[in-house]
């Protein structure tokens, strides 16, 4: 099966170990329940075209995600597992789209498509997002469709710019014009790669035409967008959310050599090779145009981002492919890319020192890891993938360490109280029985966090000052309101108190209140 279907069974791992996750670990407030309140209400409200959180209009981005959801949801019907299922799916479309780039990039190597799918499922940052609702690996696959159609452009040939300028407007449309940062030097710098006679003086009208064609693409959804969201909508998505955000970038907030700094961690496991560092520093890179292609995509990514100060390790996520290629193509002559003994022995110690300092945890910590025996198991079954990954070596040896840690992990989530106190279900359940009463939440900007898992049609009211408590708590007779007891929250007892993300949440029934709180006037 490795060796016939290298591709397919990548896809087919990833896709197990998330599924699996998705059943041991509830939605990770508060980015996943928020992205599904967002695609909960474009269902309920029936407008895809401007996406809403808690019912407010929502520009942070763009709605691909969102439909995407949607369109599942049209054959499943509405379903939180169906949902947090199309992270996985994008992610295996990933996987295939960076065989076909490896099957592009060197013809002549067979098996070179296989090593790439391998070792992209086999980097534990990329299966880690890929089994998040987030926008990161779709946003991976609109890279990977960008560069195909780069590398498949000719002198003259339109149909290829087309297809570029619709990758940057899939892009645009899953989490705005960052695209950019990610396609561009590779098609600015097309002629010192591309192995189709692209010359410079042919760059700007091929460039100019696939810019065109995306802002044709997008403007489809944007101006009918634009003209239902109002002023303040259009004014959000097309400059805070772009321009401004870009603009205001470059204070340096992080310092410049963070990325460099966490490579090891974006490069986990192929980067610890030291195999494929000397099959590295053997080979001619430039004498290999895909390999040119992954150091001027990897490169100018790094350097644009390190430039701006919003600095997280997500944003990297799309140019994790390039690594991928990188390792299939040196790993064409070393004796394979998975880690070397003395790598695992430092894995080992690590995870023995991690094991060992359990008990040294904060108590609020280590009550999430209950049964404490979890997480000792967890310790050893991370030894033993490190053990088996040094047996299986290459691109199944990575993905065996990767998909196996990502899965040993969620086993640790699910028979533990860790998927209890972030699973935003009980604190749902008592907002969905009083919706007819009003809803509030108190003390602390409000994120949407349980709209999705109430199923909630109607908003719930922000209460962060006393006065807008006592105000509210007049027109809601028989409201509820939740919120973190440690903030500014009702003065009176709460009904209940749940444990939420670690965090002590009341639930409060107005008709619980004091006279004076009830009729402030």
């Amino acid at each position: 099966m490795i060796r016939r279907h290298p591709v397919a069974l990548a896809m087919g791992c990833l896709l197990l170990t998330a599924a699996l996750g998705l059943l041991l670990r509830p939605p990770v407030p508060i980015d996943e329940t928020r992205y599904l309140a967002v695609a909960w209400e474009m269902h309920s409200t029936g407008n895809w075209l401007v996406p809403s959180k808690n019912f407010a209009l929502y520009s942070d981005k763009p709605p691909l995600l969102f439909w995407a959801i949607n369109l599942v949801w049209l054959a499943t019907g509405v379903s939180g597992f169906a949902a947090r299922l199309v992270g996985p799916a994008f992610a295996c479309l990933a996987i295939w789209l960076v065989a076909r780039l490896a099957h592009r990039l060197w013809p002549g190597d067979r098996d070179a498509a296989g090593r790439a799918a391998m070792a992209l499922a086999g980097l534990a940052v990329f299966a880690l997002s890929g089994s998040l609702t987030m926008f990161d690996v779709p946003l991976t696959v609109a890279v990977l469709a960008g560069l195909i159609a780069l590398d498949a452009a000719r002198p003259g040939g339109w149909q290829t710019w087309a297809g570029f300028g619709a990758a940057i407007a899939l892009g645009v449309l899953t989490k705005g014009p960052v695209i950019l940062f990610h396609l561009l030097p590779a098609a600015l710098l097309l002629p010192l790669w591309s192995g189709t006679g692209i010359r410079w003086r042919e760059l700007p009208a091929g460039l100019g035409f696939a810019i065109v064609v995306a802002l044709g693409l997008v403007a489809l959804w944007l101006v009918p967008a634009a003209v239902l969201g109002g002023p303040a909508w259009r004014e959000a998505v097309l400059w805070h959310q772009s321009a401004g955000r870009l603009a205001g970038s470059f204070a340096h907030a992080r310092a410049w050599w963070w990325y460099l700094a966490l490579l090891p961690v974006l490069g986990f496991p192929l980067l610890w090779s030291p195999g494929l560092w000397r099959e590295g520093w053997r080979t001619p890179w430039r004498q290999d145009r895909g390999l040119r292609l992954c150091l001027i995509w990897t490169g100018a990514a790094l350097v644009l981002f390190s430039l701006t100060s919003g600095k997280q390790l997500h944003y990297l996520v799309p140019e994790l492919p390039a690594l991928a290629l990188i390792a299939a193509r040196l790993g064409r002559n070393a004796p394979g890319f998975a880690l070397q003994p003395a790598i695992i022995a430092v894995g080992l110690a690590g995870l023995a020192a991690v094991a060992a300092g359990f008990g040294a945890l904060p108590l609020r910590l280590r009550t999430l890891f209950d049964p404490a025996s979890t997480f000792l198991a967890w310790a050893l079954l991370a030894a033993a993938l490190c053990w088996m990954a040094m047996r299986w070596r290459g691109g199944a040896g990575a993905m065996t360490l990767s998909l196996g840690l990502l899965l040993a992990t969620n086993l640790l989530i699910g028979t533990t109280r860790t998927a209890r106190v972030y699973d935003a279900g009980p604190i749902a359940a008592r907002l969905a029985a009083h919706r007819a009463d009003g809803l509030a939440f108190a003390g602390a900007p409000y994120h949407a966090e349980f709209n999705f898992a109430a199923r909630l049609t109607e908003p719930v009211a922000e209460l962060l000052d006393p006065a807008a408590l006592r105000s509210w708590a007049a027109r809601h007779p028989q409201g509820l309101i939740a919120g973190r007891t440690d903030l500014a929250t009702p003065s009176w007892p709460p009904r209940e108190t749940i444990l939420f993300r670690n965090r002590d949440y009341g639930i409060w029934s107005v008709a619980d209140a004091p006279p004076a709180e009830r009729n402030p006037g």
